[in-house]
């Protein structure tokens, strides 16, 4: 008899950062966290790039063939607000999860912890109960003009990590939309997979249902809450936000059983925490008839190698 749980509470963060501020972020991360703990979390995920921000609506000055002085400075200030793994930050929310006993997931924008370059990555980071951070995951490819401000991860970062619940893993946004990445997860066993997002789409909930379905697992969907009155109005490109929309991200954070099925959500237009407990053993039931790594599988047909 396995000595896993047969259920988990997963709290699901819908909220904005302190945009451009990676110290009043992180002190809000920590309250959402201890706000989630009230509620009787196991588990509590974030949304993409919380810390300090997805910069949703930035051009930071780049154009074809050329960049802006201005565009520049926007983009330091973005870099030294950004994370060092492990650093400063990820002390302060390893020390959150010890204190409230429970797994975290949280998307950062990720610079080196050295200082000795300018890249920075889209990073999804996992901690445990004991405060030790537990792995990281970055972004394979950014997404549009996102490739103007994050370097493309590797697959050495193709993290899952044990946790009493099953095994937990994370791919970033639209790399939903990279088949194979989605494989490796499978071969990798994922049955809680998270979905940290920027898309607010209608469409984004059909990828969480079909990842769910394809995987027989619970995929976690969170995306932020953003309105253009959060951005500080000192940005030099500033002028970039006057064609956005007021709500210029509006959620849909959801969490899909592996039927298919709402758990919980989706929740659009506010900032908000879902709560659901999760039945796992509907992961085994469901897999009774499909098993993406197993009985479905054709591995005499189809070859798959991934380079960690």
């Amino acid at each position: 008899m396995s000595n896993q749980p047969n259920t988990v509470r997963i709290a699901v963060v819908q909220a904005a950062p302190v945009i451009f501020d990676m110290h009043a972020t992180t002190r809000k991360a920590v309250e959402l966290i201890q706000t989630a703990k009230g509620k009787g979390a196991d588990m509590v995920v974030f949304p993409e790039s919380f810390i300090p921000a997805y910069p949703r609506g930035l051009s930071f000055g780049f154009t074809v063939g050329s960049r802006t002085e201005a565009g520049r400075r926007d983009w330091q200030r973005y870099y030294e607000n950004s994370v060092a793994v492990p650093g400063p930050v990820t002390d302060a929310l390893g020390k959150a999860c010890k204190d409230a006993e429970l797994y975290l997931s949280i998307g950062v924008t990720e610079r080196d912890e050295n200082g000795l370059n300018g890249t920075l990555y889209c990073t999804n980071l996992f901690f445990g109960p004991a405060g030790a951070l537990l792995g990281k995951h970055r972004k394979l490819k950014p997404t549009g003009s996102e490739r103007c401000i994050w370097g493309e991860g590797d697959g050495s970062t193709l993290t899952v990590i044990d946790t009493p619940f099953g095994k937990t893993g994370a791919l970033i946004c639209w790399e939903f939309y990279m088949p194979l990445a989605r494989m490796a997860m499978y071969e990798k066993g994922v049955s809680l997979f998270i979905a940290p997002t920027a898309d607010a789409r209608e469409e984004w909930q059909s990828t969480m249902k079909h990842t769910a379905l394809e995987g027989r697992c619970f995929v976690i969907g969170c995306n932020q809450y953003v309105e253009k009155a959060m951005y500080p109005a000192d940005l030099a490109c500033y002028d970039d936000l006057k064609s956005q929309p007021d709500v210029m991200c509006a959620g849909g954070s959801c969490i899909i059983g592996p039927m298919g099925h709402y758990v919980a959500g989706p929740v659009f237009g506010k900032e908000d925490i879902l709560i659901a407990d999760l039945d796992l053993d509907l992961i085994i039931r469901s897999r009774m008839d499909f098993d993406v790594v197993g009985h479905y599988a054709r591995p005499d047909v189809f070859r798959f190698s991934v380079n960690e």
